[in-house]
């Protein structure tokens, strides 16, 4: 019997090849995955080291830019707040000389005094106005400049031309040549039959 089964492995020799590979097919579903080279989990470990360190210094601008903007919002709304400060501080000196005129003139001194005291500050105020770049606009005499003149009437006048500013009731500034005020002004006409204005 036992002849005869090793005569059919013999006659047979596909079944016997296809058992085996059967056997070693089940053998196969048992092993596992062998693990990556070391190498390759270094690589990998230092990728993620990377990608961890790039992720923080993201995190860090993106706070830095958010504190850079804060700052910047600050500064602007102090600049509005502060932007006269230096000039302010320029005529507070002026608005001294102005109590103490004041002051003098109400003591026993008079008028005269009180007319020397105010010329004084405002020659002060002046230099301190012209420090930041305001001048007067000239007026009285010249010819009549929308962009400079604020018109208030007209005059007859034999003097002036007709269109020429004859009169200045307030004056006009420029800042850094660009128009501060305009100047209040009354321009001259043609005279006609009668009393003139000059």
């Amino acid at each position: 019997m036992a002849k005869k089964k090793k005569n059919e492995e013999t006659d047979h020799p596909e079944a016997s090849s296809a058992s085996a590979v059967e056997a070693g097919a089940g053998g196969a579903e048992e092993t596992t995955v062998p693990p990556p080279p070391p190498a390759l989990e270094e690589e990998l470990a230092a990728a993620r080291a990377t990608a961890g360190k790039n992720w923080d210094l993201y995190l860090r601008s993106q706070a830095e830019l958010d504190n850079y903007r804060k700052r910047a919002q600050r500064d602007r709304e102090d600049l509005q707040r502060f932007a006269n400060e230096a000039i302010l501080r320029e005529v507070l000196p002026v608005l001294d000389n102005l109590e103490r005129a004041v002051e003098h003139a109400s003591g026993d001194q008079g008028g005269e005094a009180l007319l020397q005291g105010v010329q004084l500050t405002l020659s002060q105020l002046q230099k301190v106005l012209e420090k930041f770049g305001v001048r007067p606009i000239q007026a009285v005499g010249e010819p009549f400049d929308p962009a400079r003149h604020e018109a208030i009437g007209q005059v007859e006048s034999r003097q002036l031309l007709p269109n020429t500013v004859a009169q200045e009731l307030q004056k006009g500034y420029l800042l850094n040549d660009r128009l501060l005020r305009p100047a209040m002004v009354m321009i001259a006409r043609a005279a006609t039959e009668g009393p003139a204005v000059d």
